[in-house]
């Protein structure tokens, strides 16, 4: 395998699945996640990696994996790379700090969307409708002002495109009412903790969008958790309402991409060199504030 394993994985395994970021392979009752550098922005895989992006989206989500394993299990089982097959000896080095092996259990398919303030489409949403995915909000709110409550706006989760919002009853409609209403509830008591532990760091976690499976019956989280691809972070000394505070995640990215002209179609325009190091740190740094720990 190249040294671009940062990019794209091939190794010698059953392949599970390919996401925007990560790849996955099939060891039985296991999987193998290997997050890579890829950034996607606008639904399109960008040419450039951002680097070490990979190593912190899998640092912090084992950080939240254990800080969060007493309100609900998970399926991290390592992140050692002396526990992955034989198969894959060869690629440990490459494989060291951006793979999970993790328990296979059946992915409920939502996008399990908690959100704290009000931003992004859901604050273009609040001023046509005074709502937020059609959960009604109290009048005169500002953008980016904290909501009374959080909310739990699921959507449909889908393998191409958009996700598609989704009510509470049609996720219940699905599931049934007992896990419908566990999957809320666990979403919000998440969100409140990791939201009270970061602001205490320094960070607001504006949203968040988590993924959840069961496994023997018993409802877990999967997949990556409170992530800046998968969060909105914001940094509290930053923070003011009536405005869009700059973001922990690829938000960087974004703004670049909207000013370069691009049609937001394949393929995307290669990023500049500081873009890619002003994304790259801003990853970083997200990561050393919530963990108190440097990249490893």
């Amino acid at each position: 395998m190249p040294d671009d394993i940062v990019l794209h994985t091939n190794l010698p395994l059953p392949r599970f699945g390919v996401g925007k970021v990560r790849d996955t392979y099939d060891l039985g009752d296991r999987l193998l996640m290997v997050t890579t550098d890829r950034i996607s922005a606008f639904d399109c895989i960008l040419p450039n990696g951002i680097p070490n992006k990979g190593k912190v989206l899998t640092q912090l989500s084992v950080f939240w994996f254990d800080y969060t394993k007493d309100l609900l299990p998970n399926h991290l089982i390592s992140t050692d790379v002396a526990d992955l097959p034989e198969e894959v000896a060869a690629f440990r080095a490459q494989l060291a700090g951006r793979s999970m092996l993790v328990r296979k259990a059946e992915r409920l398919n939502f996008e399990c969307v908690v959100r704290g303030y009000l931003a992004g489409s859901g604050w273009l949403e609040y001023q046509q409708k005074g709502s937020v995915c059609g959960v009604p909000l109290p009048v005169g709110l500002r953008q980016s002002d904290e909501l009374p409550e959080p909310i739990f706006t699921p959507t449909t989760k889908a393998e191409q495109g958009h996700d598609l919002g989704i009510t509470l009853e049609e996720v219940k409609n699905q599931v049934g009412e007992d896990l419908g209403q566990a999957l809320a509830d666990a979403s919000i008591a998440i969100y409140r903790a990791a939201a009270t532990y970061a602001r205490d760091r320094g960070i607001i976690i504006a949203d968040t969008k988590m993924e959840f499976g069961l496994l023997g019956g018993e409802l877990i989280l999967i997949d990556e958790l409170l992530t800046p691809d998968s969060s909105r972070f914001w940094a509290l000394g930053e923070y003011e309402p009536g405005i869009s505070p700059p973001s922990f995640d690829k938000q960087y990215v974004r703004d670049w991409l909207e000013k370069s002209g691009w049609n937001k179609q394949p393929p995307a325009p290669q990023l500049p060199a500081e873009v890619i190091a002003g994304t790259s740190a801003r990853y970083q740094e997200a990561l050393e504030w919530l963990t108190g720990q440097p990249l490893r």
